[in-house]
């Protein structure tokens, strides 16, 4: 396996996941279940993730912050312009596919 520095593989981690964020944002008819049911994550896991890493840094990061960051526009904007309402099937899969407590 290739191994670079840790800067290097940084800024390589980084620019993949810049790449990853402008690609959902172009998808935008992509629905946020339709990832969760096909790669068990979405967008708004993304931003999630976003703030547990704030968090680890010791920084805060609101959930609002966070979801515009991923989004590239306040999250309440994206839903009104791109989400639809999800079918019962979609739902139902979802509902199959998440994790039990």
């Amino acid at each position: 396996m290739k191994t670079f520095d840790d800067q290097t593989t940084l800024e390589l981690q980084a620019a993949a996941y810049r790449r990853l964020v402008a690609h959902l944002r172009e998808r935008s008819d992509v629905q946020n279940i339709d990832l969760m049911n096909l790669a068990g994550f979405c967008r708004n896991c993304l931003s999630n993730w976003m703030m547990d890493a704030a968090k680890d840094k010791g920084l805060t990061l609101s959930k609002d912050e966070a979801r515009e960051i991923v989004y590239g526009e306040p999250y309440a904007q994206w839903q009104a312009k791109h989400q639809k309402e999800a079918s019962a099937d979609k739902l139902a899969a979802f509902e199959n596919n998440r994790p039990k407590d």
